[in-house]
């Protein structure tokens, strides 16, 4: 008989449990990323051409205004943030750059709508120069394709699988979290303003606008204030740096088209004092979350 010493040990059981998923979040689609990177291009193109034409004190756009600063802040905003949109191909996931994305589709959506009820106004309906109704023969089309694009893509992305997403590894500081809210709900009801009753609110503005003009004005308000109060419910630094970079841009360019257009700002009104005050939030909500992401990497690195 043999030993029971040498008989062959039996094989240990498999186990057939699957091992959990890591906690990963939903993936950022090939779709979203082009579209962002498509947005960036045109934005750099057509916000650079909207910003330098006004800056001198020409009104250039899709429609007449009665003073190009208004114009010419739209065309800032599109610029200030191009360089954020081409950060949103380095994220793996859609969580790290839906405070960017969102905001991208209230301006395209609230952009081509505006344009389209109040088509109108629009050098295509009024007439004019070839070169301005060629502009915004443009504007309706493009905005129009992207705004088809951004809801396709978008609806696709939601239905990508994830898995359960991890926990925040760089949650804000309390401090800061009731000056984010009171900034962003800032930014938010003006542009609802704006946006809704543009006759009322247009008065409020300190300087010469039309209809168009504030409720262009008020799309970017509204987005500014949608990615400011999504990164407060985001509550994780590491997720917004697409934001973070495109609030610090567009205060930047919104300030040099200021400084350029000076004169036709009523300085000395309330509305241009609560202005100054909103712009140099972003500002400071940029850096200082620029700041506090740099911290809490270097304590991620040290553990």
């Amino acid at each position: 008989m043999p030993n029971p010493s040498e008989l062959p040990e039996p094989a240990a059981p498999t186990s057939t449990t699957s091992a959990p998923a890591t906690e990963d979040g939903r993936p950022l689609t090939a779709g979203v990323a082009m579209l962002a990177t498509a947005v960036a291009v045109i934005s750099l193109l057509v916000g650079g051409l909207l910003t330098l034409v006004n800056m001198t004190g020409h009104v250039f756009g899709a429609w007449p205004s009665p003073d190009s600063l208004s114009q010419g802040l739209v065309g800032a905003a599109m610029l200030g943030t191009a360089p954020a949109l081409f950060t949103v191909n380095r994220a793996r996931l859609w969580q790290q750059a839906r405070t960017l994305l969102y905001p991208l589709a209230v301006v395209l959506v609230g952009l081509f709508l505006v344009s389209l009820l109040d088509a109108d106004r629009l050098y295509l309906a009024t007439g004019g120069n070839i070169v301005p109704v060629l502009f915004s023969l443009g504007w309706l089309l493009t905005l129009g394709a992207l705004t088809i694009a951004a809801a396709v893509l978008l609806t696709w992305q939601h239905l990508t699988p994830a898995t359960p997403l991890a926990a925040s590894t760089a949650p804000l500081p309390g401090w800061s979290k009731p000056a984010l809210a009171v900034l962003g709900s800032s930014w938010l009801g003006i542009g609802a303003g704006l946006v809704t009753r543009p006759g009322f609110w247009a008065d409020f503005v300190p300087w010469s606008t039309n209809r168009l003009d504030a409720q262009a004005l008020g799309v970017w308000a509204l987005a500014l204030g949608v990615g400011i109060l999504g990164a407060l419910a985001e509550d994780d630094l590491d997720r917004t740096r697409p934001a973070l970079l495109a609030l610090p841009g567009a205060g930047a360019a919104v300030t040099l088209v200021l400084a350029f257009r000076a004169p036709g700002v009523d300085w000395s009104s309330g509305p241009a004092l609560g202005l100054v005050c909103m712009v140099g939030g972003l500002f400071l909500a940029g850096a200082s979350g620029r700041v506090l992401l740099a911290r809490a990497s270097a304590v991620t690195r040290g553990t």
